[in-house]
């Protein structure tokens, strides 16, 4: 069966199928309200199924010898790299607002992640170790868990699947997806790629809501869990794992912070902090919120993005825009309400701080600046997620520092600057899983993902995203049966010799 995003399909055993016997849920284009598609509501029996299915095809995975994996990894690779993907950047915009070269542009970033996991579970099985007695061969061997479950989050929702699917099935697991209810019509629609190259039931989607993300969690047929979205969800998911204990990979969000140095170059500082601010309006999990600038850059920074920001368009991510629509509007009505209480709360909105007129259907608004912020308003500790940067005055780089570390987030953090120490400082004391220093946002394939405090647990991409998705096993070989010396019975001068038992 072809995909049609109309029919309310899931995609099992390589094909997209209606399932019987569930509802089904309209996806609104949140550009103009207009309706791109339907999902099925997948059920907990039909999450069974799934699981069932997909158990039985990684048993057969698992024993594929590594190389055949890699080759069938670069094949799927290459099927993602050569495919015309138009349609399913377009279907990403107009489920989820995303401008069309940003949809464009995760979509290049999917390939390589597949060629990485493929060589580095080629190159990295196991570990021989020293032995601890002679005519022992002792070592340890990495084996999959059995079937990964990948919820999804509706902002980069090919990109961040394939970080962890790609790692999983490298490691030996088969994979079940449960993309986010707004963009489940794009990873459908991705799914061709897996059904041209692996066997069927090897990857599996189901479309629904938390549910079905739950009965997937707690299948006895399923064996570790990567979770990207809120904190409240994210720690749903990690007490659900926990119970069965199971592995689990949390990506919960953040409240980043960027620190404009005295020193920063402010001709790159200006545009880096617009993109890190404002790009996918704001909806990355990464985006820096928190602003510490300078006192002696402070004026001049503000003013020059202040100007910046003005001049994004903002429209539907089929036309000529750098600022599509946020995903719903529950979405908006949460960054008019941070915004709101920031300005009651003392601070300036510099730019912005509406919705933009002209955009009155759909669910826009404008990117904002907001300066006079203190550190216990509220837009300074929630994670906002919209088009919004919320700008602290200070007076030394120190205090920035302890500023940014002054949250219970702690994944991503930035800086610009031109001294050496400064950025030395910065790699050092900032409490986060990340920090960039005048390049914000940057990802890498072969380094780990993921925060520290409440902004997750465990790591994709690297050697840790592989690990996430394989568990070690020693062991130990003697190649000659020889009956060893501290194997019953014990000699006799081993006893206590002392006089006495009490």
């Amino acid at each position: 069966m072809a995909f049609d995003p109309a029919a309310g399909q899931v995609f099992r055993a390589n094909d997209w199928a209606v399932p019987a016997g569930v509802k089904f849920r309209d996806i609104v284009n949140p550009a103009d309200l207009s309706i791109t598609g339907r999902i099925a509501l997948a059920t907990p029996a039909l999450a069974e199924d799934a699981a069932i299915e997909a158990l039985d095809a990684q048993r057969k995975w698992k024993r594929v010898d590594a190389k055949t994996r890699a080759r069938l990894l670069h094949e799927l690779a290459d099927s993602i790299a050569k495919a015309d993907m138009h349609d399913v950047a377009r279907l990403m915009v107009l489920e989820m607002g995303k401008p069309y070269p940003e949809a464009v542009g995760e979509l290049l970033n999917v390939a390589p992640a597949f060629r990485y996991f493929a060589e580095m579970a080629r190159d990295d099985a196991g570990k021989v170790a020293g032995t601890t007695q002679a005519g022992s061969f002792q070592f340890s061997r990495y084996e999959p868990y059995g079937v990964s479950v990948h919820i999804m989050p509706f902002n980069f929702p090919i990109l961040l699947m394939c970080w962890t699917v790609a790692a999983s099935l490298a490691a030996g697991n088969a994979c079940i997806i449960k993309p986010a209810e707004a963009t489940s019509l794009c990873t459908l629609a991705f799914m061709e790629h897996f059904g041209k190259v692996l066997p069927p039931g090897l990857v599996s989607c189901l479309t629904g809501g938390a549910d079905v993300a739950q009965a997937l969690i707690r299948s006895r047929n399923t064996h570790a869990v990567a979770f990207t979205g809120s904190v409240a969800s994210g720690r749903a998911v990690a007490v659900a794992c926990a119970e069965q204990f199971k592995p689990c990979i949390i990506e919960a969000g953040g409240n980043d912070p960027m620190i404009i140095s005295e020193h920063a170059p402010l001709d790159v500082a200006v545009p880096g902090a617009a993109m890190a601010a404002f790009h996918l309006s704001g909806q990355i999990c990464t985006s820096s919120e928190r602003f510490f600038v300078h006192e002696k850059v402070h004026d001049e920074f503000v003013d020059r993005l202040a100007q910046m920001a003005r001049k994004l368009r903002i429209g539907h991510g089929l036309e000529e825009t750098e600022i599509g629509p946020l995903v719903s509007e529950a979405a908006r009505a949460k960054v008019i309400r941070l915004v709101g209480e920031a300005k009651e709360q003392g601070a300036t909105i510099v730019c912005g701080g509406r919705v933009p007129p002209e955009r009155n259907v759909g669910w826009f608004y404008e990117p904002t600046i907001l300066t006079g912020c203190t550190p216990k308003m509220t837009v300074m500790r929630d994670e906002i997620f919209g088009p919004v940067a919320a700008i602290c005055k200070v007076s030394s780089f120190e205090e920035a520092l302890g500023l940014a570390n002054d949250s219970d987030f702690g994944l991503g953090a930035s800086v610009f600057t031109t001294d050496l120490k400064e950025a030395m400082q910065a790699a050092e004391m900032l409490e986060a899983g990340m920090v960039w220093v005048n390049n914000p946002l940057i990802d890498n394939d072969a380094l780990p993902f993921g925060g520290w405090k409440m902004s997750g647990l465990g790591r994709e991409l690297g050697r840790q995203g592989l690990d996430a998705f394989r568990r070690s096993k020693m062991v130990v070989i003697d190649h000659e049966p020889t009956v060893q010396d501290w194997w019953y019975p014990y000699p006799k001068d081993w006893f206590y010799k002392g006089k006495g038992r009490a």
